[in-house]
């Protein structure tokens, strides 16, 4: 049957294909290549670790141990940090102590000398300063 070759679609009968009429879209910068995938993100560490490769042995050590003794000297400063603040504060306590408690004494046995005086010689001789002189001003009539 030749039915099926008597139909034209038009397709063959276009100039021009419908690629070269319609203009290409340009590639995003969100369109990533499949190139990029495989690269896997690395770490600071592992960056500076790979470039450890172009330089020579003696000055990746060096740095290496500079590194290691700076993390060392930092852990012994805060230790002794912490043991000369502990050694300062407790010694302020044992030390200050015994003076604030007879500092604190002396202010209770000066209060108790002073109620005694005005239980004694009278509420005005307990505030004048010469109480004990027995020379106390007589009001007048």
């Amino acid at each position: 049957m030749a039915i099926s070759e008597d139909i034209d679609s038009g397709m063959g009968s276009l100039v021009a294909s419908s690629k070269d009429v319609t203009p290409e879209k340009p590639k995003s910068l969100l369109d990533s290549d499949p190139d990029d995938e495989d690269i896997e993100d690395e770490s600071l560490a592992e960056r500076l670790y790979g470039l450890t490769e172009m330089f020579p042995e003696k000055l990746v050590r060096n740095v290496e141990a500079l590194i290691s003794n700076t993390g060392k000297m930092i852990k012994v400063c805060y230790d002794s940090s912490r043991t000369l603040s502990w050694v300062v504060f407790s010694s302020a306590v044992i030390l200050l102590t015994p003076v604030v408690i007879e500092c604190d004494r002396a202010q209770m046995e000066e209060a108790q000398r002073s109620q005694q005086k005005g239980v004694l010689l009278g509420p005005n001789a307990a505030m004048s300063g010469n109480a004990g002189r027995g020379t106390t001003i007589m009001p007048s009539r």
